[in-house]
């Protein structure tokens, strides 16, 4: 038998020691230093049954054949958006988010309406219990074999019968191989059985999507190496006293990052909002002030949100700043430019700014809505509901230019505005008949035509 080898894992970021310490060097954390079993088989749990590949042999660029591999579609035009276009064949997909979110009804779902055999593995919920969540959601689905195991030995053998085109793993947390001697949930066990996965995926062609845990602080929990061993890694957030959820993909070799997914959860699962731009603006009939719309764009899709300003005076003697949503530097840096540049006294001012809906932006053409807000609070005169904005501001009081934007004024045109703020730097070859653009270059050329 072999000699028994041991290391020491920090259990937070994965970082691998010789010898046991109390704090880790790597994220600095106190006492998640632990012995972890790491001999295993000279052997893997996946085997291809077919006979050994040849091993590959170097191509020049010319050689390499460039037609684009044909992908798996979802039936599912958000999971579509944020993939690239559906699942690539034989990628490992890592969905992470907090607990009761809403990541195994999704999938459930998605597997539920794939048009491919799809085998639906959980290491959490009993098979009663999925079929009763899947009833809910749907009645039918003949494509969808639902198997309760955690070991992955037991995992292949039923993937050998049954021949899935796609397999579904709720979740990586939960499952052990033999060949490694420690607990699951670990990082050895996390890491084994991740390889194993990439190993069957790459070999057979066929999809794995990994549902992974997450730490407080929001991270995928278990060693970092894990998000670098997958092709894509989404994210599925939001708030669970809302309604509405958020796919963002944090990694993806197949295509952008930048796209957004959102869906409603309701009581027969979650429904895909295909008008974003609806949900993320309040439905007023009377007109507040410190209110403004901004023209966004998240990937290809543009967006319509509302930013929300209240300047009262300071009751203490460090006024507060308050964002939700948007970053608190550029808020800082937006006021001072206020103050410095266009007059306006802010420093003995509290300033609260949120974006409705409960995502957050980092798009700098939303910087002109947040100034008309946060004038719009300040003065108590309401910016009219059929105005919005597009454009970033700059430390010297300038409108500057933002990508795209006619993109953003099509829009905006299709939800009935009636005008939008842009840069005059901007060039806009295209006529927009329903909508009136105003092009502008200063700050001061906004106040006035808002407030003069």
């Amino acid at each position: 038998m072999a000699k028994l080898k041991t290391s020491f894992f920090c259990q937070n970021c994965g970082t691998q020691y010789a010898k046991w310490q109390g704090q880790c060097n790597a994220c600095k954390e106190w006492n998640t230093i632990v012995e972890e079993v790491i001999q295993k088989e000279e052997k893997s749990s996946w085997k291809l049954t077919s006979e050994v590949k040849k091993a590959p042999k170097p191509l020049k660029v010319t050689e390499i054949d460039s037609s684009e591999e044909v992908r798996m579609n979802t039936l599912d035009g958000e999971l579509n958006r944020v993939l690239g276009g559906g699942i690539v064949p034989g990628s490992l997909i890592l969905l992470g988010g907090e607990p009761g979110i809403g990541k195994s009804t999704l999938l459930l779902q998605i597997s539920l309406k794939l048009p491919y055999k799809t085998l639906y593995v959980s290491g959490e919920e009993s098979q009663k219990q999925i079929k009763m969540r899947a009833e809910r959601i749907t009645p039918n689905g003949d494509n969808c074999y639902i198997l309760t195991e955690t070991k992955t030995q037991n995992i292949f053998r039923q993937i050998q019968e049954i021949e899935p085109e796609i397999v579904i793993i709720d979740s990586i947390q939960t499952l052990h191989t033999d060949y490694i001697e420690s607990t699951a949930g670990s990082i050895s066990q996390i890491r084994e059985c991740t390889a194993e996965l990439i190993k069957f995926a790459k070999e057979t062609n066929v999809p794995v999507i990994l549902i992974g845990h997450i730490t407080k602080d929001g991270t995928i929990a278990g060693p970092k190496i894990l998000e670098h061993m997958v092709d894509t890694v989404l994210q599925f957030e939001g708030d669970r006293n809302h309604v509405y959820r958020i796919l963002r993909s944090l990694k993806n070799r197949f295509g952008s990052t930048a796209e957004l997914g959102i869906y409603e959860m309701q009581g027969s699962g979650l429904r895909e909002v295909s008008n974003p731009s609806e949900i993320l603006l309040s439905h007023r009939e009377e007109e507040l002030s410190g209110t403004a719309i901004a023209s966004t764009l998240e990937g290809m899709r543009p967006l319509m949100i509302e930013i929300q300003a209240l300047v009262s005076t300071a009751v203490y003697g460090t006024p507060q700043r308050s964002t939700t949503g948007y970053n608190a530097k550029r808020l800082n840096m937006l006021l001072a430019v206020l103050e410095k540049r266009a007059g306006f006294r802010l420093g003995t001012k509290d300033v609260f700014l949120n974006v409705t809906g409960g995502i957050s932006v980092d798009d700098p053409a939303i910087d002109l809505a947040v100034v008309a807000s946060i004038l719009s609070s300040n003065e108590d005169i309401a910016v009219g509901k059929d105005v919005c904005f597009a454009g970033e501001v700059g430390l010297s009081g300038e409108i500057r230019p933002v990508n795209r934007v006619e993109q953003r004024i099509q829009e905006a045109e299709k939800l009935g505005f009636a005008t939008i703020f842009v840069s005059k730097y901007n060039k806009i070859s295209t006529k927009f008949p329903g909508i009136k653009v105003i092009l502008v270059s200063k700050i001061e050329e906004v106040v006035e035509h808002l407030f003069g």
